[in-house]
């Protein structure tokens, strides 16, 4: 099994939302599989353009670093997404990644072509940390999971969403946190055994 995390942060692999994500994948490599971070901290991947390729072609003609990550995610059993939490969502840099997979979208419902290799288990994980605490504060994120991980024929399987987390690295002072993402990560590839 492989899985990929993509990190959403601007401060790459130095901030709360990589050290959650770090955790669920140490969880996952202890359980023995082959885990890689993806950091986005800006302009690795370019907005789209609304050129309406994707929409005819099934592709995103853009030429940045998004082929290369789009690969590797098609390649991988399992899907972390993480991200820390900015005015109830995603943050642009993940954001700009999610825009871009549209021409998964596209392949799946309009040219009605396959999207992913056949195979049972693609599953699709989010993770969040956010500032505020208040209780809607993952809803617009978490609707985007749903028709994100849909659109790439993967299942959402379940969200860790943390509140009052704000600081650089603030997840490590919450040993219930850390706990869960780690049994997370072991979880994910005992499921797709």
């Amino acid at each position: 099994m492989k899985i990929v995390c993509i990190v959403g942060s601007p401060r790459g692999t130095k901030g709360a939302t990589a050290a959650l994500a770090g955790l669920v994948l140490s969880g996952a490599q202890s359980a023995g599989t082959t885990a890689e971070m993806i950091a986005l901290k800006g302009g690795e991947v370019k907005p789209c353009r609304a050129c309406d390729t994707c929409h005819a072609k099934g592709i995103c003609p853009q030429k940045d670093k998004f082929n290369e990550i789009k690969d590797k995610v098609m390649e991988a059993d399992g899907l972390i997404l993480a991200t820390p939490n900015y005015i109830f969502h995603v943050s642009a840099q993940l954001k700009a990644f999610i825009d871009r997979c549209q021409a998964f979208w596209a392949r799946k419902y309009l040219l009605h072509q396959p999207v992913a290799p056949p195979g049972a288990g693609r599953k699709g994980v989010f993770l969040a940390v956010g500032g505020s605490r208040g209780a809607k504060n993952f809803d617009g994120a978490l609707l985007t999971m749903k028709y994100f991980f849909d659109a790439l024929d993967r299942t959402f399987d379940r969200a860790l969403l943390y509140r009052g987390v704000d600081g650089k690295g603030e997840i490590l002072r919450h040993p219930a946190a850390m706990a869960e993402a780690y049994e997370l990560g072991k979880r994910i590839v005992g499921e797709s055994s």
